[in-house]
């Protein structure tokens, strides 16, 4: 039930956008306990907290990179706007995520 509610409020109201974002902060908004949704992230999603929300930035900096409106943004502009509070964080995580630096995702797509 928790992760329904999770999952919702993620792609509903995007909290993950707020670069700051913290567990208590969406703990609080669900009415759980810090610990409690901490294991449900865990044990059903099988990722940590930074993990979990990094995913959602992901996707959406890919969604925007994605949408021919936003070639006027950098890749870091786009980044920071998707919740992303560093340059270097960024790069890692996207390419954790994707197997590709955001460069590289950006020129795959440009040759399609």
């Amino acid at each position: 039930q928790v992760l329904i509610q999770l999952k919702s409020y993620m792609e509903e109201k995007k909290p993950y956008l707020q670069d700051q974002l913290t567990l208590p902060d969406v703990a609080i908004h669900l009415h759980v306990s810090i610990n409690h949704l901490s294991q449900v992230i865990n044990e059903l999603c099988h990722q940590n907290f930074f993990e979990f929300i990094n995913a959602y930035r992901v996707d959406e900096v890919k969604r925007k990179m994605k949408d021919p409106k936003n070639e006027v943004y950098s890749l870091l502009s786009i980044a920071h706007d998707c919740g992303f509070g560093s340059k270097s964080s960024f790069n890692r995580i996207f390419k954790f995520h994707t197997g590709q630096t955001p460069s590289q995702f950006k020129k795959s797509l440009n040759s399609v």
